[in-house]
């Protein structure tokens, strides 16, 4: 029995995320600073988002709008009324002191999702959708990167007053073994919401998606544990071994006699464990009251009908959607969803490809490719448009499947277009008859074993042929034509 299963045979595990999404608006939330990415340090502040003296926040619609949409995808009730908080706490990366947030009255509550993973679906309930502000970004100069052990440390605020959406669930319970790979379901089918919506690029290597996440231990038929939370995890795969490990490390401590804190705690992807951070602080060391310089929401009920009913069509519907249409049996829908690659199936669909060859590249080749990179095949930097085109080139005969496949990875490395990749390398097939029955002449001669083996009626000794004219044309010819010139040279009927 592992650590793992020998935990899980004593304790219940409960889970649950705070998960961070940074809406993709043109400007911050409170002000008209630009929200672009990768822009040089402290170039899109302003007075309003470093918190000066006498200036005044203005409430970005646009943001208010995505975040009722989000709520409203995650079956959530939408307030009639509802304020923004400061939220009071001092660090570097907070330039006034304060975060603009939302307490006891936030946009959205009591929603749910509904998450398949295995042959069971769990429902996660959602206790809040609310809408704040993001904070700065520290930089610690030195060997270590973070705060200890740093010679100093830098703040960025281009990020401070992003709008930035919280969506907490409640407690999941009922898991059992599988907490961590349903903590990782749900977040990629939260993802995968947003990405529908078009609230964010949910980009989490970028920072736009992340997670706190919140694990405690009990024993069967007793009360909940104490829970850690879990900052800032911005992996898939590490939501799945943030829970694993704290699974362990909780069931460690309660089998040597000790007590779980409630404490925030760091992931550390090298090693997949968590470390320990500060005492988790409660609702009052907030000091949390009512925000002066904003006026109170009431979004008007008929806009918020109008939003639902412009929705468009979330995973779920689509999934069902496309078993129907491709004909996939629950068996196949089941393993796209695990891989990751329903959408993505639909996507390249929608962009004029043949379903049955949208599965299998996603399901074969660039899954493939996802876990030799160790990311989830919706991060990879190519788009469904762009595998259509590869599909579209291979069954026009302009490109082999092993030219495709060279076509997509150079969209992998340089995340250029497919046909400027397959122009630049030069991946179109070798149509010329004559540069394939000259390089068809040249594998005969150099190989008169072989050619004497098909000579005497042995056809499946061939194919060395026609791997020695693929190798010349470096794999531009077609196989299948190849074959046919061979045989026809050897004078054999196939």
């Amino acid at each position: 029995m592992t650590v793992y299963e020998d935990a899980l045979a004593t304790y219940e595990p409960v889970f649950g995320l705070e998960t961070h999404v940074e809406l993709g608006t043109v400007s911050k939330m409170f002000c008209g600073c630009s929200t672009k990415f990768g822009a040089g340090p402290n170039t899109h502040t302003c007075p309003v988002c470093l918190g000066l003296p006498g200036a005044l926040p203005v409430a970005n619609e646009k943001a208010i709008e995505s975040t009722i949409r989000i709520g409203l995808a995650l079956n959530c009730s939408i307030a009639e009324w509802c304020r923004f908080a400061r939220k009071n706490y001092f660090y570097p990366d907070m330039p006034k002191n304060f975060q603009t947030s939302q307490y006891d009255e936030p946009l959205c509550v009591e929603g749910y999702l509904d998450v398949p993973y295995g042959d069971q679906v769990y429902r996660v309930g959602i206790e809040r959708v609310h809408l704040e502000e993001d904070t700065g970004k520290n930089t610690h100069v030195g060997t270590s990167g973070r705060i200890h052990g740093a010679d100093y440390s830098l703040v960025d605020y281009n990020r401070a007053g992003i709008p930035l959406v919280e969506i907490v669930t409640k407690p999941v319970p009922g898991a059992g073994a599988v907490a961590p790979e349903v903590a990782k379901a749900y977040v990629t089918a939260l993802r995968d919401i947003l990405r529908t919506l078009g609230v964010s690029d949910v980009r989490m290597e970028q920072g736009s998606l992340r997670c706190d996440v919140n694990t405690s231990l009990n024993r069967p038929g007793a009360e909940w544990g104490t829970r850690s939370e879990t900052k800032n995890v911005n992996s898939l795969r590490s939501v799945e071994r943030a829970v694993r490990s704290e699974i362990i490390r909780q069931a460690e401590v309660l089998n040597g006699g000790g007590r779980v804190k409630q404490e925030t705690r760091h992931f550390q992807e090298t090693t997949g464990t968590t470390r320990d951070g500060r005492s988790k602080e409660e609702a009052t060391d907030y000091r949390y009251f009512p925000e002066p310089d904003l006026v109170p929401m009431a979004p008007d009920p008929a806009w918020v009908e109008q939003l639902k009913a412009d929705l468009p069509e979330l995973p779920a519907a689509r999934r069902d959607r496309l078993r129907d249409e491709l004909g996939l049996s629950n068996d196949d829908l089941l393993k796209m969803t695990n891989a990751g690659v329903v959408d993505l199936v639909g996507a390249t669909v929608d962009a004029g490809a043949a379903g049955g060859e949208a599965r299998n590249w996603w399901m074969g080749y660039l899954t493939q490719k996802a876990n030799e990179s160790e990311h989830e095949a919706a991060d990879l930097p190519i788009t469904p448009a762009q595998v259509a085109r590869v599909i579209e080139l291979v069954a026009s005969g302009e490109l082999t499947t092993a030219l495709a496949r060279q076509a997509v990875d150079g969209v992998l490395d340089t995340g250029s277009e497919v046909d400027a990749v397959v122009a630049e390398r030069g991946l179109k097939v070798v149509s010329d008859t004559g540069a394939l029955e000259q390089a068809a002449d040249e594998a005969i001669a150099a190989n008169p074993d072989v050619a004497h083996k098909v000579r005497s009626g042995k056809l499946p000794a061939v194919g060395a042929l026609v791997g020695a004219v693929m190798k010349a044309t470096r794999g531009q010819a077609d196989a299948a034509a190849v074959k046919e010139i061979l045989l026809h040279k050897l004078r054999v009927d196939a």
